[in-house]
């Protein structure tokens, strides 16, 4: 069950909102009426969506959009009354899932909100995946460096070289990365030791 904040400086609009949202099934995660309070609300109450005003006081909604997917990625959804290109183009570089266009339908609402929630997960194990793919790169590429290393100064083979880094790892109860980078610091500063036993 999705919970969804709402944002608008308008009460009255606010609880439009409010009803779409029960009306669809879901909870109301808390509201506000500016920017800086939807930022502050994503940080407490962690809602799975938010749905927000463009133009508010003391922060706008794009702004306050780009500030929550810097600080507590979530899904959000711009209300606005003028689609101006300027304005969706702002929106885009938020990071903004969807807009709806005001006085909001109810038809218009609940397709917003699930194409929003499905976007915002398949950004989200795309970015989590990518994350995965540059630690394994970063580390292999230091676990190579070191393996060079190792080789070069005590004349093993590769495999060997790559054996004695998995065992200083085990025996450390350390990543092999990190054994990795220790032995490349210690090479540098001349001190590694590491003699077959």
């Amino acid at each position: 069950m999705l919970r969804i904040a709402v944002i608008d400086d308008n009460a009255s609009v606010r609880e439009v909102i409010k009803g779409f949202i029960e009306e669809c099934g879901f909870v109301v995660a808390g509201e506000g009426a500016d920017g800086s309070e939807a930022v502050t609300l994503c940080k407490t109450e962690r809602p799975d969506l938010v749905i927000m005003d463009v133009s508010m006081p003391v922060k706008d909604g794009i702004d306050a959009a780009l500030e929550i997917n810097e600080e507590c990625p979530t899904p959000v959804i711009i209300l606005t009354a003028r689609g101006d290109y300027a304005t969706v183009k702002r929106a885009r570089e938020a990071g903004v899932m969807a807009y709806l266009m005001k006085p909001v339908r109810f038809e218009d609402f609940l397709p917003a909100v699930e194409l929003s929630a499905a976007r915002f997960k398949e950004f989200s194990e795309l970015r989590k995946e990518n994350r995965t793919l540059k630690e394994t790169l970063e580390a292999r590429k230091v676990i190579e460096k070191a393996k060079g290393l190792v080789m070069e100064r005590e004349k093993v083979t590769e495999n060997e070289a790559f054996c004695r880094i998995r065992r200083l790892s085990m025996d450390r109860r350390r990543t092999m990365k990190d054994v990795a980078a220790e032995i490349i610091r210690s090479m540098e500063e001349g001190r590694f030791q590491d003699k077959k036993s």
